[in-house]
């Protein structure tokens, strides 16, 4: 494999032949990167590439001096970076808006953002006033906040930092699309501005969209480094697989045309006062729903409250006829209904414990002899759910935490398809999956609605709603504003009824 060619002069960044393991997995193997930027020039947008596992997040770690690597250097404009040092790296100009929310979520928005770096008065008390001015925040709490504002507070964090590295991993994993085009406004401006952006995302548009340059990690390993404009996305398909990748598209639409059997899922009217209103719908068995609409539009409510996570204030969900309690999630668990989540790490997973434990969670008992464990039932159930998701990892027992984002978005998919469910929600199913195992989930969620189980699929990215939905709902300032079905369905409907109204008679204010 090639290095990249020797610089002429300086470049912003240079990492060199870095290296870091981990118990039984090499993350990183001498890999090397260079991007370009500072001194007065135009930044770069550096896409970097790789599957799952391919060791991105440990580069960006090491980066952010959150990581120690093993061995290797990283220069900034040719001087060596203190590793293993998250305030040397921001004091050379190192910010990273992360695909995880910021860690501190009983905090205001306002507080994250400066955490670490309190401006204060006379030493001692915090600047309030000053915080206030900087972040344009009403000191909302940061645990409230919709996934989608919270990686809008990262990025004002960043760029509170006055950074001259920006590192965004997986930033639109979670906007939808109009959030996505402000967000690419942006990142050209700060690139206009003399600020390199290293950008990580999964979503291969985005890398020809964006980017000046690409490098492909795979397997803890440097693949290469191209001009973004030379190649296309096949190639670099290619480049993060080590192989061609069958196309799904067609099986995946084909798979879809006969769904639809007895009705699984009956939502009427349900209400939850200044979030959703009057939601009525059905899911029927064999059928994949999808649920667009804009961020803030109430996707994610609906799907709570249907799980019994929210208390709903009207209306009634029945799941094959079986009313449940409003409010209990231990009655939709009875009636068959499992809820893959946007928030992963906070509501999909405990990440301090194993990959095993994760998986069988939800299936104690049938993991247990007499209420007492059987260490070989659970170690059979996960074994099985690794191999059948291809989730990378040493071995059963280590952390969740060890696991890259895809690789953990993978344990919460089977933890619930453990439990059999009848009804299957997803939120966000792929959101930080590369696109080798995007594949692979796509499949998954095809071949669960074929043996009869009904899947609600709630998406920001508008092909894949389009790629896996019978039917798609699009909801717009809570309410339900239309239903396409598949063979109807563009992205451009699909937006015309996600987009708010604009009142003519109101200068163009928009309107529910």
């Amino acid at each position: 494999m090639t290095r990249p060619t020797p610089p002429t002069s300086h470049p912003l960044i240079r990492v060199d032949n870095l290296s870091k393991s981990y118990v039984g997995v090499r993350a990183l193997d001498a890999v090397s990167l260079e991007i370009s930027g500072g001194q007065g020039q135009p930044g770069e947008i550096h896409a970097l590439c790789g599957e799952n596992g391919a060791g991105k997040s440990t580069l960006i770690k090491s980066l952010a001096g959150s990581v120690l690597p093993d061995s290797g250097q990283i220069l900034i404009a040719g001087t060596p970076l203190h590793l293993g040092s998250v305030r040397a790296s921001e004091a050379a100009g190192i910010a990273v808006i992360h695909q995880e929310s910021v860690a501190f979520p009983h905090l205001s928005a306002q507080d994250n953002i400066f955490v670490g770096r309190e401006p204060r008065l006379a030493g001692l008390l915090l600047d309030r006033r000053k915080m206030l001015a900087e972040a344009g925040e009403e000191g909302l709490g940061f645990g409230e906040l919709p996934m989608a504002q919270r990686q809008m507070v990262g990025m004002a964090r960043a760029l509170s930092q006055k950074c001259r590295l920006l590192i965004m991993d997986e930033p639109t994993a979670s906007l939808s699309t109009r959030e996505t085009q402000v967000l690419f406004r942006i990142i050209r401006q700060l690139k206009a501005e003399g600020v390199s952006i290293l950008y990580v995302s999964h979503r291969l548009e985005e890398i020809f969209l964006l980017s000046d340059k690409v490098t492909v990690f795979r397997d803890g390993k440097y693949v290469a480094t191209k001009i973004t404009r030379d190649i296309t996305q096949d190639d670099l398909i290619k480049m993060m697989v080590g192989r061609e990748l069958l196309q799904v598209e067609g099986a995946v639409k084909a798979a879809g045309e006969s769904a639809g059997g007895d009705v699984m899922l009956n939502v009427q009217n349900l209400t939850r006062a200044g979030v959703f209103h009057d939601i009525s719908f059905q899911v029927r068995k064999g059928e994949i729903v999808g649920m667009a609409g804009l961020v803030g539009a109430g996707r994610s409510e609906v799907a709570q409250a249907i799980f019994g996570a929210d208390r709903a204030d009207a209306g009634t969900v029945q799941v094959a006829g079986t009313p449940l309690k409003n409010g209990s999630i231990q009655s939709a668990l009875n009636a068959g209904v499992a809820l893959v989540p946007e928030d992963r790490q906070h509501l999909g997973l405990i990440l301090p414990m194993s990959v095993s434990d994760n998986l069988t969670m939800s299936v104690l008992p049938k993991m247990s002899i007499a209420t007492v464990l059987a260490p070989w039932r659970e170690s059979a159930t996960s074994q099985k759910l690794i191999a059948d998701l291809r989730v990378k990892t040493a071995n059963d027992r280590v952390a969740a935490q060890t696991l890259s984002g895809g690789n953990q978005q993978k344990l919460v998919i089977g933890k619930w398809l453990a439990t059999n469910p009848k009804l299957l929600i997803l939120d966000e199913p792929t959101r930080g999956v590369d696109v080798g195992a995007k594949a692979e989930i796509y499949k998954l969620i095809r071949s669960v609605a074929a043996t009869g189980m009904a899947v609600l699929v709630i998406s920001s990215d508008l092909p894949e709603v389009l790629l896996l939905s019978d039917r798609i709902l699009v909801m717009r300032a809570g309410r339900i504003s239309g239903q396409l079905h598949r063979h109807e369905a563009t992205q451009e409907k699909i937006l015309a009824l996600a987009m708010p109204v604009t009142d003519p008679g109101a200068s163009g204010k928009a309107v529910a």
